[in-house]
């Protein structure tokens, strides 16, 4: 049993960072490049849909609360990840960081929970990216049939007919072309990605600015949902939404809400993703990852009090009027004058959510290719393309399961799974920074999370804490598939990677392929 939680030695880790071999990643990424990665990857589906999510489903108006709670999960684990990915600057991110604190088989679980995380954000997100392609059509009288826009287990009553999902296309086709340019290159990628961040954030910014004179001060009383609101039924009169659980309503909600958005705050550990390819790992990842954090929190908190200003909470509960595409009907339906707004909101936000995927795919990727050189997935998942030194293996493998989840999975039920994979990263992290404060207390630091000693883990236990509580407010049905999920990742384990794993054959190599150390 111990060897299941045998440790890959520190300074392996240290020299697999620092390789230039023909096996390393292309350093090509500075400061800028990876504040845009994580703006990229978090303002994006977490916001323009699971906003309106967390208020029909738990928060209301009190959606600004639970982005806060959220938040302080993030910044207490944010803060942990920069001390991993400034100490220990090699790709593969939680994986990689439990792999040398808390063994193999720990490794195994959030490298696997992690697939949660990326894999399914990836999907998530071209799902949101249909369903705003649909309403940027239906603007100009385009109008795209209901079973190739949703997932065979989706319907609606639409205009008084009945409408059943077979295919999400749009969602297929939009992974496909991303995945083929993170098979090109990095630096090609990262520059498509800055492009669309700067897009993203002015539409957020246009939308707060022109919003905020159209708030109804009506609709945020009462702030919070009240125990007893009525069901939110649609068009057939069947129930949509009901609020009698613990945290579908009050403060209860308040932390409901919470575990929906979260899902919003992924991006900035996908920076960490990406810390081999980082030209001063040293000084840009603690940057990167608390500046792109602190940079959305506050653009979160303003949006959800525009958005619930200006259209009552309830809305976004009915498949009629604003459940899908939620900032587009909000302009649409409550901001007279304003039509080309919803118009050119729409179109931003189909460019931004692309970087999303982007930026998740390649995290996903990064962390099979740590995983694989490790032992513990199949070794084309490590192979880089001899010209683009990309895992293109892994990425078009990703491509077609992704793929998979976008054509034939709700993007309700896909957001919520990548919220437990991301919470359950996170508690990981905040523990392994302690265990390595405790086991590495001489390893240089250039990043050191404050109040964070061996006596005194104070920032990791309320990491750890919180993501813990935010794992427990998700609805029971996302919990039993996450479990489902995480024993089919043991059965994988055991029958694969155990039989595989470099360490347990005893095959650990330092590289000796080395640039100027990374911890000098």
């Amino acid at each position: 049993m111990s060897r299941l939680f045998a440790t890959k030695p520190l300074a392996v880790l240290l020299g697999e960072a620092n390789s230039t071999g023909h096996g390393a990643l292309k350093r090509t990424l500075g400061a800028g490049n990876l504040v845009a990665l994580g703006v990229g990857a978090i303002i994006g589906s977490g916001l323009f849909i699971r906003t309106a999510n967390a208020v029909s489903q738990a928060s209301g108006p009190g959606v600004t609360l639970a982005f806060v709670l959220a938040a302080l999960g993030c910044v207490f684990a944010g803060l942990c990840y920069a001390e991993f990915a400034a100490m220990i600057p090699i790709a593969g991110s939680a994986y990689t960081y439990a792999y040398t604190t808390m063994g193999e088989f720990v490794a195994w679980v959030i490298g696997w929970a992690l697939i949660m995380e990326y894999a399914l954000g990836a999907a998530t997100v071209s799902i949101g990216w249909s369903e705003y392609l649909n309403k940027l059509l239906q603007a100009f009288d385009v109008h795209l049939p209901y079973s190739l826009t949703h997932s065979p287990l989706e319907s609606a009553v639409l205009d008084g007919v009945a409408q059943h999902g077979l295919i999400n296309l749009p969602a297929v086709l939009v992974v496909v072309a991303l995945s083929l340019l993170l098979v090109k290159g990095t630096q090609e990628s990262a520059v498509f990605n800055s492009v669309m961040v700067v897009v993203k954030v002015a539409v957020v910014l246009l939308f707060i600015g022109v919003g905020w004179q159209f708030i109804e001060p009506a609709n945020h009383t009462p702030y919070l949902i009240p125990e007893n609101a009525e069901p939110v039924k649609n068009a057939a009169g069947e129930v949509v939404r009901e609020y009698s659980a613990w945290n579908k309503h009050g403060w209860g909600g308040i932390l409901g809400g919470a575990a929906i958005v979260f899902f919003a705050f992924i991006g900035f550990d996908a920076v960490s993703t990406a810390a081999q390819e980082a030209k001063n790992p040293k000084r840009d990842m603690p940057i990167s990852i608390l500046g792109s954090l602190a940079i959305c929190t506050v653009l979160y908190v303003l949006f959800g009090h525009v958005l619930t200003g200006v259209a009552n909470w309830r809305e976004f509960a009915d498949p009629s009027l604003g459940a899908e595409a939620s900032v587009a009907y909000a302009i649409r339906a409550h901001m007279p004058g304003y039509g080309w707004l919803a118009t050119a909101v729409t179109l931003a936000i189909l460019l931004g959510f692309s970087s999303v995927v982007l930026v998740m795919l390649m995290g996903q990727s990064r962390v099979f290719f740590s995983m694989a050189k490790d032992g513990l997935m199949p070794n084309a998942f490590a192979e880089l393309h001899p010209r683009y030194r990309t895992p293109y293996k892994s990425n078009l493998v990703l491509m077609g399961f992704v793929g998979l989840f976008a054509a034939f999975v709700p993007g309700s039920l896909a957001g919520d799974l990548t919220s437990f994979g991301t919470l359950l990263a996170f508690v990981l992290v905040s523990i392994g920074v302690w265990l390595m404060r405790r086991s590495h207390p001489e390893q240089p630091r250039p990043f050191r999370a404050p109040l964070s000693s061996p006596r005194f883990p104070l920032v990791p236990f309320l990491g750890a804490l919180l993501c813990t509580l935010l794992i427990a407010a998700l609805d029971a049905f996302t919990l039993q598939v996450a479990a489902v999920w995480m024993l089919l990742g043991f059965v994988v384990y055991f029958l694969y990677g155990k039989k595989h794993s470099k360490l347990q054959q005893g095959i650990v190599v330092v590289p000796t392929e080395l640039e100027e150390p990374v911890n000098s």
